[in-house]
């Protein structure tokens, strides 16, 4: 054997040994550096994190300001019910976690001890509700309808539940005073989304996930100032979860109550009267179909001339807005949604449209002037009209010569307009317009169609201007439809309506033909409005041409009375006619009444003292029966009221909107004695409720609903024990939202 050593295995062994000490050194400064990112650089945060580790948050929930009408009657408050709850904390401590506490709630709440402990469950992927999906620390609710007898078993015999409180908790209710529902108007409440925590996280007043926020109408618009601030106790908890000590509190700060001017008394009668028209029309004969009109849905709109609020909006059908209060059920979730429900939770005020029939032809006069027509003018009403191969006529063919533009708006000519509109089609160009002055189209934007007035509701829409804009852009969107169906039946004799218009739109559909402009003037074809766009309108004309922005909030009151933040009126636009124009139209309107298509239902009406304007409408829908418009105003109100299927202007709606003015006004039903005392608002109401020192709203006597409309005061019980049970579940925030009473559930 050699004695020569090996070289070569000796310094393989050194470079691995090297390999190896760069490697330990690498490991050690890189886990050295971690060690000084994390100790130094941002222990801070660090620290912070590990110490909210050891931090729990309970929330208290903040009372939801009340909505009030114009006397400061609630329409949307809260009622006190006894809410029995149970903290997962204090069961865990138990030897069995609580199971037999549970158990015996189960027992007192006549539930089953699953249908308790499902409750109390903590919600995952996998877990079915009910469960609970707020913060385990949290008091997690079993039941908002405990009895007064129940609160009682499990407040006396604390050492047989222990872990479970039953305590006064103010919860959403739609009180209806006067039987007004206002369901739209007021909307609803629901639980929040964890998108909808995640994204207010950053805001003024991030959301919980504890928290139910408003879902439509009023409760959504002003949820902010409504919702207030809730309270938050933070404890220190083990690194088993057992609470420690306490380290700190937040109290919850109570929504503002936001004043409307919303009447409360006034949407009663509104609603009744909406809803009694309908009934009526549907025992009404419809000579064109052969059937009684169906009056499907309807809306109505009372409003300020001189300020563009909202005293009363109603729309049928509608809904309770309580079932929505503690979470809607599947069932009745079905029944609102359904397609045989005719969607109640539609605001038909704002969001229904439809054509507005005769009721536009006072944009249409207002159109004419400006192009040049003069009022007095000599126009034929003829029973009908020739344009091209088509006859269009007039509303029962009826005729009455040469008449003006005021005695068109009375008798509600429609071969007048159709005229006039025919004569400024051909003079903008006919079909190859070149530099078109669209007096028609032009005007009606002027009077704020088209686009959302801005009231203070969601889901506005914004009805329709067929103008030739949109005409383009109706074109460009259906032309690839229309002209493969044009294609496949181009060989077609007397084909139907609905491929004859294909056939006919395929190559120059976005044409403005002479059709659509005669159809317009008189409110029909392609043109939509919305109820309260047409209120707005004539509010306007009534106020010498100002257009407000439609708005229900008048106040938002904090929750102590201190801080009053008004909401006042905007204008936002002014109609195109001079004051001659304005005063012109508002004579031809109160003509209506005493002469023209309205006469026949106000016989007798006080014109003298409380003068009238009116303007009947009377809609043709392709598919179904006429839909009814009657656009109203008095030097301080405008009503409009419209029924689907509900017939002709005058005959659907005339007669509910008189018995709404006579009710405001105090005037003897179909008399002309009026009674001002009697009157439910014989003028605006512009001043606020009055607020007390502590906060509350003082209602009028007029407005305030007697004691027995609330709970009963509830007695103490024999045995002993009770009072003090009783002094600890009265309420405080609610007491001030029940006129000052103390009322317990």
């Amino acid at each position: 054997m050699s004695n020569i050593p090996d070289t070569g295995r000796n310094t393989r062994i050194t470079i691995r040994l090297v390999i190896l000490q760069i490697l330990v050194v690498s490991l050690l400064l890189t886990l050295g550096g971690r060690l000084w990112y994390l100790q130094i650089r941002n222990g801070q945060q660090y620290d912070a994190k590990a110490a909210s580790n050891h931090i729990q948050q309970v929330v208290t929930p903040a009372v939801r300001g009340a909505i009030l009408d114009d006397h400061g009657v609630p329409l949307a408050d809260n009622e006190t019910r006894l809410v029995v709850s149970a903290s997962r904390t204090d069961l865990l401590k138990q030897s069995d976690g609580g199971t037999a506490v549970l158990g015996r709630l189960a027992g007192v709440l006549g539930l089953t001890p699953k249908e308790v402990s499902d409750k109390v469950r903590l919600c995952d992927a996998q877990t079915p509700k009910p469960c609970w999906n707020g913060s385990p620390y949290q008091p997690i609710p079993i039941t908002d309808s405990a009895t007064t007898q129940q609160a009682l078993q499990i407040m006396e015999r604390r050492e047989d539940f222990p872990g479970i409180t039953a305590e006064p908790t103010a919860v959403r209710r739609y009180p209806s005073p006067d039987k007004a529902s206002s369901a739209q108007v007021l909307g609803y409440l629901g639980p929040v989304t964890d998108d909808e925590v995640a994204k207010s996280e950053k805001s003024a007043n991030p959301l919980l996930r504890s928290d139910q926020i408003g879902r439509s109408g009023l409760e959504s618009v002003y949820d902010d100032q409504l919702r207030g601030k809730a309270g938050v106790t933070r404890y220190e908890v083990d690194n088993l979860g057992r609470v420690i000590g306490k380290a700190g509190d937040t109290p919850a700060q109570p929504g503002g109550d936001l004043v409307t001017s919303i009447d409360a008394r006034v949407q009663a009668v509104t609603e009744q009267q909406l809803n009694d028209a309908m009934v009526a029309a549907r025992k009404t004969f419809d000579t064109v179909t052969g059937k009684n009109y169906k009056a499907d849905s309807g809306a109505a709109v009372v409003m300020d001339n001189h300020t563009g609020r909202i005293i009363a909006m109603a729309s049928l059908p509608d809904y309770d807005p309580n079932e929505w209060v503690g979470g809607i059920s599947a069932k009745d979730y079905a029944a609102l949604t359904d397609t045989k429900s005719d969607y109640p939770l539609l605001n038909r005020a704002i969001q229904g449209q439809s054509a507005p029939g005769s009721t536009f032809k006072v944009i249409s006069t207002s159109a004419a002037v400006a192009a040049g027509y003069p009022e007095d003018g000599g126009y034929p009403c003829t029973s009908s009209m020739m344009i091209g191969n088509r006859e269009f006529k007039n509303f029962e063919n009826e005729s009455f010569g040469d008449i003006s533009l005021g005695k068109a708006l009375e008798v509600s000519c429609d071969t007048v307009f159709y005229g006039i509109a025919y004569k400024e089609w051909q003079k903008d160009g006919g079909t190859n317009p070149k530099h078109p002055k669209d007096w028609f189209f032009k005007t009606a934007h002027q009077f704020g169609l088209g686009a959302r007035t801005g009231v203070d509701l969601p889901g506005e829409v914004t009805g329709r201007v067929p103008d030739r804009q949109w005409k383009k852009n109706f074109w460009d969107a259906n032309k690839a439809d229309w002209c493969a169906t044009a294609k496949k039946h181009q060989n077609d004799h007397n084909p139907p309506l609905g491929i004859a218009i294909a056939i006919e739109n395929c190559p120059d559909g976005y044409v403005v033909r002479a059709g659509d402009s005669v159809n317009y003037a008189i409110g029909q074809g392609d043109t939509l409005v919305t109820p309260v766009q047409m209120a707005r309108v004539y509010a306007a004309l009534a106020n010498g041409g100002t257009l407000y922005q439609p708005s229900i909030g008048k106040a938002v009151i904090s929750a102590d009375g201190k801080t009053v933040t008004p909401i006042k009126p905007k204008v936002t636009g002014k109609l195109p006619d001079s004051k001659s124009t304005l005063k012109y139209i508002d004579k031809a309107l109160a003509g209506v009444v005493t002469e023209g298509t309205a006469d026949w239902k106000f016989g007798g009406w006080p014109q003298d003292k409380i003068p009238l304007h009116a303007k009947t409408g009377t809609a043709e829908v392709e598919g179904k029966q006429t839909t009814s418009w009657f656009d109203t105003y008095t030097k301080d109100y405008t009503i409009v009221m419209t029924i689907s299927q509900g017939g002709t202007g005058s005959g659907g709606s005339g007669e509910a909107v008189r018995h709404i003015y006579e009710a405001m006004y105090g005037i003897k039903p179909n008399t002309s004695e009026i009674d001002p005392g009697k009157g439910i608002m014989p003028k605006p109401v512009d001043a606020l409720p009055k607020i007390s020192s502590d906060g509350g709203v003082i209602q009028s006597a007029l407005s305030a609903p007697a004691p027995d409309t609330f709970l009963n005061p509830v007695a103490p019980q024999a045995g002993g024990g009770a009072a003090p049970v009783l002094a600890a579940l009265t309420p405080t925030r609610t007491e001030k939202l029940l006129y000052g009473r103390k009322y317990v559930v």
